[in-house]
């Protein structure tokens, strides 16, 4: 949030007529309005994306013009279109056709609650003074599962890490500045989850982009577009194309506000008898402030009697037991325990003794006060990595695996423009809407690097907690191989380096899925 706050007064004059007038000259008028419908189609398709087939009741909040609600309209949406103009609020457009236009704000009487499948707020978040008192005005007029779409200037953007404080999104009249990590926080206590962020895109030529720099000036950028404007033959410089524009394109679905959050502890269980049941008791009996934990236990048929163990906790109201048929590798195990939890958070929970369970509280606090969304455990030792493992007289042992440790601690910072201590770590912490939109496919130890890198390349940036930590030894039952895992994991940096996490698409796919399956043969 900016601070100081503009006036009443700054603001009007931040956002007279001029800033929302267009060009005099009619052919580019033309070609402008001809790209803002563009953009809207745009936005309309990622909306389809997300929520389905268009249509129903839309409420489309936006800053100075009505692109987007006649575009809404003409795809079949029964648009309710509202306009924010300085710091008076809420003021009505023109009627449209096919749809209303409605002054007032969004406590009017005139809006019911739960009125609409869809609220689109384009442009305007960042130009109100409380926008959680928005987002929640929002969330009442949706109705349940409703889409919110909102679009606003990105902090994390390139252009804004690029051109720093010449950045062309700080401006006075932008009270409030977001990144993808704190409005996901504001959605999120606001009732909104499956939450996807996207890169916003419009489309713009160069011609527009010249008109804009000549009424917005940036000095600094002024020589470059008109170098670049002297060199650019008229057929490119009129060539619409999608470029993104320091922004982000944010999707939410409105749901209930939980009483009291929750933690899921997801524990993969094979083979653990000896330090299976103190682990569990272990964490029942943990107890984080304002928290209900549930530990979703995995149990992949074991052979020394982890099975007959984890049964006593088959009704215990507070563990969800799932049995797997075979061991099919920890990666499918957390899987598992991942489709099974239910809570706000999740921590993922080897069944051995390594990590302590005093450390949650550390781990679980930038989650809650809504400073991050993804946490790692850095285990002792720090940037020391020779500390991570120190096996009794097997000095070679364990030299040879704080080094594979640094070689792929270094192939993931590189490769991956990271700059992480321990990716590897087993305290994996995050808010379970991360995953929204993400689907994984590793089985064994290589789902730790599935893990951590599809959430990297969804958006989400790691902070790193230190953790205590006692690696046991593979005479005490470490399971990872000396050779066959290693392997697994290049293969896995391999495919990973190249993949495209792409959530609206796997959103689409699931839900199209889902249609094919409720469809009778």
């Amino acid at each position: 949030m900016s601070n100081p706050q503009p006036s009443d007064a700054e603001l009007a004059h931040a956002s007279d007529e001029h800033y929302f007038a267009g060009p005099e000259d009619p052919k580019r008028r033309d070609s402008i309005n001809a790209l803002k419908q563009a953009t809207a189609q745009g936005y309309l398709d990622d909306i389809r994306k997300y929520r389905g087939p268009h249509g129903g009741r839309l409420l489309s909040l936006s800053r100075g013009h009505s692109t987007f609600s006649s575009e809404a309209t003409a795809v079949g949406y029964d648009v309710v279109d509202l306009s924010c103009r300085g710091p008076g609020g809420i003021h009505s457009l023109a009627q449209l056709k096919g749809g209303e236009a409605l002054a007032g704000n969004l406590g009017a009487e005139a809006l019911a609650p739960g009125e609409f499948e869809v609220c689109v707020l384009i442009d305007v978040i960042e130009h109100v003074r409380d926008p959680m008192a928005l987002l929640k005005a929002v969330h009442r007029l949706l109705k349940p599962g409703g889409t919110l779409f909102v679009t606003a200037p990105s902090v994390d953007s390139w252009s804004a890490r690029i051109m720093k404080q010449n950045w062309i999104r700080w401006k006075p009249e932008h009270l409030s500045y977001f990144n993808a990590e704190n409005i996901q926080t504001a959605l999120l206590r606001s009732g909104f989850n499956g939450l996807v962020v996207e890169p916003l895109r419009k489309v713009v030529t160069f011609d527009y982009a010249r008109w804009h720099f000549e009424n917005f000036p940036m000095p600094k950028l002024q020589p470059m577009i008109g170098a670049l404007g002297a060199l650019l033959p008229v057929r490119l410089q009129t060539r619409p194309f999608r470029l993104g524009a320091g922004g982000m394109a944010v999707f939410a679905r409105k749901a209930e506000i939980p009483a009291r959050e929750s933690l899921s502890v997801i524990v993969a269980a094979y083979n653990e008898a000896e330090t299976f049941e103190a682990l569990v008791e272990a964490v029942l009996q943990k107890d984080i402030p304002n928290l209900d934990i549930e530990v979703i236990v995995v149990e992949s048929n074991s052979t020394d009697g982890t099975r007959e163990i984890a049964m006593k906790y088959a009704q215990h109201p507070r563990v969800k037991l799932v049995l797997e048929d075979r061991p099919r590798g920890k990666g499918h195990a957390v899987r598992s325990g991942l489709a099974a939890a239910t809570g706000d958070y999740i921590l993922i929970q080897d069944a051995d003794l390594e990590y302590d369970l005093e450390d949650y509280d550390a781990l679980i606090e930038p989650l809650v006060s809504g400073r991050n969304a993804f946490v790692l455990g850095s285990r002792h030792g720090g940037k020391n990595v020779w500390k991570m493992r120190k096996f009794a007289g097997q000095w070679a042992l364990s030299s040879f695996l704080n080094l594979g440790h640094w070689i792929f601690t270094t192939l993931i910072n590189v490769l991956f423009l990271q700059r992480l201590g321990d990716p590897f770590t087993m305290y994996k912490v995050f808010r379970r809407d991360c995953l929204y939109g993400l689907t994984f496919e590793c089985d064994r130890f290589d789902f730790d690097f599935e893990l951590l890198i599809k959430l990297l390349k969804k958006g989400y940036k790691p902070v790193e907690i230190p953790v205590n930590y006692r690696s046991r030894s593979f005479k005490e039952g470490k399971k990872v191989t000396m050779f066959g895992d290693p392997l697994s994991w290049l293969r896995a940096l391999a495919w990973l380096w190249f993949v495209r996490v792409d959530p609206l698409g796997e959103v689409e796919k699931s839900r199209n899925m889902a249609d094919k399956q409720r469809k009778p043969v």
